[in-house]
């Protein structure tokens, strides 16, 4: 098994990669639908941000790379704005790294 890495997306709907006025129920539905596309592609979701009353997304997802987030994406036809390789980094991390001598 490849490691996976970690990345964020973002969906907006001034940019039109984000429905404008999608419901929760539409939502819903569509996530069914990209969950399976992620998982043949190799990508499992994390967690998803939704404004859908702003109409943006942000989703945390683990992968082996940034292009299977994009087929997944691809296969059904949903556009993005970024995908990002990112890092965790909370008040926890920031203090372990601290504690922890380099070396």
């Amino acid at each position: 098994m490849r490691p996976l890495r970690l990345f964020i997306d973002t969906h907006d709907k001034r940019t039109e990669t984000f429905p404008d006025g999608l419901t929760r129920e539409q939502f819903a539905a569509f996530f069914s639908t990209f969950e399976s596309a992620c998982r043949d592609e190799g990508v499992v979701i994390l967690r998803s941000h939704v404004g859908l009353g702003d109409g943006r997304a942000f989703c945390l997802t683990m992968a082996p790379d940034a292009d299977a987030v994009r087929r997944a994406h691809d296969r059904v036809g949903l556009p993005f704005d970024d995908i990002t390789e990112v890092e965790i980094a909370d008040p926890a991390d920031t203090l372990l790294r601290a504690a922890v001598p380099a070396g």
